[in-house]
């Protein structure tokens, strides 16, 4: 350890302290008192240290750190320390500065945002009263700054939202986020407009951005509405040829009847001729019922009879009759497989389906041209009419004709009822509807694939089905004598005035007893009044 220079002779005398160094030094001292228990002392070197001996750290006046207690300096280093302080000081005031700029700055930044965002921006407490919101809200919705701030928002709500918006914000509160969360709100001049919220709770506030998505709403909403419009339309289009079809279908075949039946009225009237207006009105109650049934194949409502049978030899049993159907200027070819082609469908809708196709065939050939009828198996049915394809075991009948072909703007509506491109009084327009019914509900499909010019096949598909005896029931023998029903009573259940009232009458002039009710609950009803009252009951 070094030991303290000895005072010059020629100094005052300081016995209590050492030579100071040097004099600048010594007054800086004296002035900050921080060096006052400071000592310098020379090494065997010759250089002058100063040692901090009061067990703190020393300061100069402006607060810099000079000494170590206990820690030797070499003066240039201090004077080297004193100059980084003195610089790191500056650049922590230069730093505050510029802070201090940088935080002004973007609270403008912020305010700006505030005052121009489009946006409806809010700040509200814990139980939801805004404590404030930016000059959006005026705009939107039309209320001032004092209506809003300092209350809840309950008021403003619609009425069908304020549950929904009670649960959110309890979401909130307890930590949540809300992102997208619609309601409506309503505006100084009584309408509401819908908006979607954004919200982070931050230190017991609520933190909002809400946008008024009210004109989205609406644009979305008019392609809806437009659609449903035009739906809506299609479906009274279809409505209105389907009734007109049907008024003038049946009033050709009244006016048979009814014509029919005036001419029976006719005194004297010869047998030949009574039996001749008989039997026409008989043929036309046939057909009506014909007609009436495509309509109720195309609704898929026909009360069907499947039974099992091979859909191949049902087509080379029908088409020995397509020679004649079709006329002799159309050549007719059927293919069949060898394989057997089981199908479980009714097979009189079976048949007539296959005589509506060729129908429609002869007559887009005018009379002239190739028909060809295959049969065979097909492992699925091809997309169609926007169904996917599907994957099974299908029997494909189809027919393909050389005729004139069908426009595309048409294909899609020759299955619609009484829709036809043929003359007036050519075709009623329900053959292919019968089709397209009959294959719906038998589990199948219907394609076509038509060119103009160059002819069309229609190709019906139908699930095939395991090989077995046909289990139809028995068709009733038909009745040639009138049974007489005397001593059997029987329970008429009709809701029709005219049909019930003419069902009772013949019953009873058959012999019958009747009692008629008009609806399902009176019948059973009457059934639990007297379980052994009737010995038959009927619908008429």
């Amino acid at each position: 350890m070094p030991s303290a220079e000895r005072q010059d002779s020629t100094q005052p005398s300081r016995p209590d302290r050492c030579r100071r160094f040097p004099k600048a030094m010594d007054s800086a001292m004296q002035r900050g008192g921080a060096y006052a228990h400071q000592y310098r002392v020379r090494r065997a070197d010759g250089r002058y240290y100063w040692l901090g001996a009061n067990g703190r750290v020393e300061h100069a006046a402006d607060g810099t750190p000079l000494s170590f207690p206990g820690v030797l300096l070499d003066v240039d280093e201090r004077r080297a320390v004193e100059a980084e302080h003195g610089r790191v000081a500056a650049d922590l005031r230069a730093l505050n500065e510029t802070l201090a700029h940088q935080v002004a700055e973007r609270t403008k930044e912020r305010d700006r945002i505030w005052h121009v965002s489009q946006d409806m921006l809010g700040v509200s407490d814990a139980n939801g009263v805004w404590v404030g919101i930016n000059p959006a809200w005026q705009r939107i919705l039309g209320w001032d700054y004092h209506d809003i701030v300092g209350k809840t928002s309950e008021w403003l709500e619609h009425p069908e939202d304020r549950e929904r918006t009670r649960t959110e914000v309890a979401h909130l509160a307890a930590g949540g986020l809300t992102l997208a969360f619609e309601n409506r709100f309503r505006a100084r001049d009584g309408s509401y407009r819908t908006l979607s919220w954004t919200a982070v709770p931050v230190d017991g506030m609520f933190y909002c951005v809400s946008r008024d998505v009210t004109q989205e709403k609406e644009r979305a909403a008019t392609p809806f509405q437009a659609e449903e419009a035009l739906r809506q339309s299609q479906k009274l289009k279809a409505v209105g040829q389907l009734t007109g079809g049907v008024a003038h279908d049946f009033n050709n075949l009244l006016t048979v009847i009814k014509s029919s039946t005036d001419l029976l009225k006719r005194p004297d009237l010869a047998q030949e001729r009574r039996a001749r207006y008989i039997g026409a009105i008989s043929d036309t109650v046939d057909r009506a019922a014909k007609l009436t049934g495509q309509l109720l194949a195309f609704a898929r409502r026909q009360a069907l009879r499947p039974v099992v049978f091979d859909a191949g030899c049902s087509v080379r049993a029908i088409g020995e009759m397509m020679g004649t159907l079709t006329g002799a200027r159309i050549a007719v070819s059927i293919q069949v497989g060898e394989e057997a082609c089981h199908i479980n469908a009714d097979p009189s809708q079976f048949d007539t389906a296959l005589v509506n196709m060729a129908v429609n065939a002869r007559d887009a050939m005018d009379g002239e041209g190739r028909l060809d009828i295959t049969v065979e198996a097909v492992g699925g049915v091809p997309a169609m009419r926007s169904h996917p394809a599907l994957v099974g075991d299908y029997v494909r009948i189809a027919l393909s004709d050389t005729g004139s072909g069908i426009a595309a703007d048409q294909v899609d509506r020759i299955f619609e009822p009484f829709f036809t491109t043929k003359g007036v009084g050519q075709g009623t327009g329900l053959g292919l509807s019968q089709v397209f019914g009959f294959a719906e509900q038998s589990g199948g499909e219907v394609m076509v694939d038509s060119e103009v010019g160059r002819g069309t096949t229609f190709a019906l598909y139908l699930p095939r089905a395991d090989s077995g005896v046909a289990t139809a029931e028995e068709e009733p023998a038909p009745v040639d004598a009138v049974v007489d029903g005397r001593g059997t009573c029987v329970l008429v259940v009709e809701d029709n005035l005219d049909v019930g009232t003419f069902s009772t009458q013949t019953l009873q002039e058959l012999g019958y007893g009747t009692h008629w009710v008009t609806n399902a609950d009176e019948a059973l009803a009457t059934l639990a009044a007297k379980p052994d009252g009737y010995d038959a009951s009927c619908r008429a």
